[in-house]
């Protein structure tokens, strides 16, 4: 079995398949034409983000058997193209929940407390006390527009670790238990616009989210708003 890794994975990883066995071919971020010399003879595929496995680059596989995602989003693969030729595409849905949800409070504290700002003042010998005076979480509104397994984790660590009041959009609601659980309100789209302090976006891209949060949802929000994006950047219109 020939295994063809096709993005960075650690070396552990590379001894796990090796040790099982499998023949592994590492070839980082491939061309679409080298992609499509490569993955002749492959039974398994494995990516991140990149490279494109689009469905020209699956039709030259005659072996493949598994595409596997190193991460959750599933935007560089043509899923439907795969099961066409009876592929497996699997991901790996919880391996970065927590990592994103703490890396959104992060980038939310760097701009609520103009952490960035300050740092380069001082690298340039400045001190800005008043200027980079900032604001608390604590009392703020947060508003989350997905609830999946990261957007839960963010409401989770902002309600009960900052005591911030959380809404949240998203095509399915949640259960009473879980909202109740995590301090989170459903409400529609425009109104976590127009009430949200923060707005952290945590949807997959696909058609339908695509440009997602558009000029029309930016003019609902606050002046002073601030958007975290740690999806994909194709759900802003920047």
């Amino acid at each position: 079995m020939k295994a063809l890794i096709a993005a960075p994975i650690h070396r552990d990883a590379i001894k796990l398949l090796e040790d099982a066995g499998i023949q592994v071919v590492y070839k980082e971020y491939p061309s679409e034409k080298e992609l499509s010399e490569l993955i002749v003879d492959a039974d398994i595929l494995f990516v991140r983000s990149k490279p494109l496995v689009t469905a020209e680059v699956i039709s030259k596989a005659e072996k493949l058997k598994i595409i596997a995602r190193a991460g959750v989003g599933l935007d560089n693969i043509d899923v439907k193209a795969a099961e066409a030729r009876g592929i497996k595409v699997i991901n790996t849905p919880e391996a970065t929940t927590r990592s994103v949800a703490e890396l959104t409070i992060g980038l939310m504290l760097s701009v609520a407390r103009k952490i960035a700002y300050s740092d380069r003042k001082m690298r340039e010998g400045k001190w800005v006390k008043k200027e980079a005076e900032g604001i608390e979480l604590k009392g703020k509104t947060l508003g989350i527009i997905g609830f999946g397994r990261i957007g839960r984790e963010v409401a989770a660590i902002a309600s009960k670790g900052f005591g911030m009041r959380v809404l949240y959009y998203d095509v399915y609601r949640a259960s009473p238990e879980i909202e109740r659980e995590l301090g989170a309100t459903f409400v529609d789209l425009e109104t976590l616009a127009r009430e949200s302090d923060f707005v952290s976006v945590h949807v997959p891209l696909t058609p339908e989210t695509r440009w997602l949060v558009g000029e029309g949802l930016l003019r609902l929000m606050k002046k002073n708003a601030i958007l975290i994006n740690t999806s994909r950047g194709g759900v802003v219109d920047t």
